[in-house]
């Protein structure tokens, strides 16, 4: 099932007087995420629409000014506070590049149509992504290499990925 909402990365702390907050972006495009024209923050139960007016790169976090936010006492309101974006503001896919949060939860099955359980989490290394896949039948975990090899097919509609599990790896 497509996730229509997606946590771009969230608010740490307020950072100098003028309403600027630190944010640790969780998308793979940092330079893409001054250009987005409008962000949903989750704060509580509370859902407040946030405009980026400027935005900085600061080692692994970004500094961001947003239109909503104009002191440090407003900014300290939104420390640890999600960030997320409708999926139509995302970054459009090349063919086999998927959304992590439409395969997160995926049933993971073998190439004879056996079920081996579903997938967990998703690395990100230098070469490639691994999947970390939970077996239904012992509850051990798979880490298998998102290559070709490996992924054979996934299909984000029925919620279902077939795998080929090398030797070795599980």
């Amino acid at each position: 099932m497509e996730q229509q909402f997606f946590c771009i990365g969230f608010i740490t702390e307020p950072h100098g007087i003028a309403g600027e907050v630190k944010v640790f972006p969780t998308t793979d495009d940092v330079d893409r995420f001054g250009k987005i024209k409008e962000m949903t923050a989750h704060r509580g139960k509370e859902e407040i629409i946030l405009h980026p007016e400027r935005c900085r790169k600061q080692n692994d976090r970004l500094i961001v000014k947003f239109k909503e936010i104009h002191d440090r006492n407003e900014s300290e309101l939104f420390r640890k506070t999600e960030l997320f974006i409708k999926r139509e503001d995302a970054v459009e896919l090349d063919e086999n590049e998927y959304y992590a949060g439409d395969i997160i939860g995926m049933d993971v099955y073998a190439e004879d149509g056996s079920k081996i359980g579903k997938l967990t989490e998703i690395y990100r290394t230098g070469a490639n992504d691994v999947y970390q896949i939970k077996r239904d039948d012992n509850g051990k975990e798979i880490l298998l290499p998102a290559i070709e090899e490996c992924i054979l097919e996934v299909d984000t509609a029925s919620g279902r990925m077939t795998v080929h599990i090398m030797d070795g790896l599980e």
